[in-house]
């Protein structure tokens, strides 16, 4: 079943004065199937930031759609845009947007508090999240008191423990040493397998060679795909590592 739809996405930034115009995206179309996990990578300036602001209701587009499950998020009013990020949608971001004042455990309730979810139900969802994720025993420590992967981890039980429909992870290894991010790439590995589905804004090749389809974004348009079907994680590698080259020197449209 398709659970995202981006069709003909546009976004033209203007200039404080109007005086000059900026076209981030230009006709951007892709689908993302529920249960896939797919890496969206491009250089600096190519789109891809702005792509995931406007997946993630945080911006409009000039023109096009996203539909999620077929309900167009450029279109739900200003007053609703929380309670639909809060139901749909689950985030993950490089630094990690973990509360200092808060213990990793309240940190991971927020989105049910501002759901209304009652405690007891809160503690039956944190459970299983908290084994899977090897984070049990840290709950009642506060973010400046564990590691980066660690905050990471609880980061991600924070999206998860909602049930969303997508989780969308902006740089999520970004911030983290090499032995870390192999543990958030075994992770979010495990959590598709569980069927999550998960759309990933990457420079990593490393963590991009773990997903199941990834999208070259160039000069605000699609580039190129590349599907893993039966390849290995060091032949995704290879693939991807390939395409960049061709990205970097200015090859023609591959898609």
């Amino acid at each position: 079943m398709t659970i995202l739809e981006v069709k003909n996405l546009k976004k033209i930034y203007v200039t404080r004065f109007g005086g000059n115009q900026v076209q981030a995206l230009s006709k951007i179309n892709f689908t993302v199937e529920e249960g896939e996990y797919v890496a969206i990578m491009g250089e600096s300036g190519s789109g891809k930031t702005t792509l995931l602001n406007i997946l993630a209701a945080l911006d409009k587009p000039t023109s096009g759609e996203v539909l999620l499950e077929g309900k167009n998020v450029t279109e739900i009013k200003e007053k609703e845009i929380s309670a639909f990020r809060r139901d749909n949608l689950g985030f993950v971001f490089q630094d990690f947007n973990l509360l200092d004042n808060f213990t990793l455990k309240d940190n991971i309730f927020l989105p049910l508090v501002l759901q209304g979810v009652t405690h007891q139900e809160m503690e039956k969802k944190l459970e299983p999240v908290a084994v899977k994720l090897g984070i049990k025993e840290l709950l009642p420590k506060y973010p400046y008191e564990v590691s980066g992967g660690q905050k990471q981890r609880a980061a991600i039980a924070r999206a998860l423990i909602t049930s969303p429909k997508l989780i969308l992870a902006d740089e999520p290894t970004g911030a983290l040493d090499s032995k870390a991010s192999d543990g958030i790439m075994e992770l979010f590995e495990e959590i598709n397998n569980d069927g999550q589905t998960i759309l990933m804004v990457t420079h990593s090749t490393k963590m991009a060679s773990n997903a199941k389809r990834v999208l070259f974004i160039k000069d605000g348009e699609v580039f190129h795909q590349i599907y893993r079907g039966n390849m290995k994680n060091d032949e995704m590698y290879t693939k991807i590592s390939d395409t960049l080259t061709i990205l970097a020197t200015g090859g023609g449209n591959n898609e």
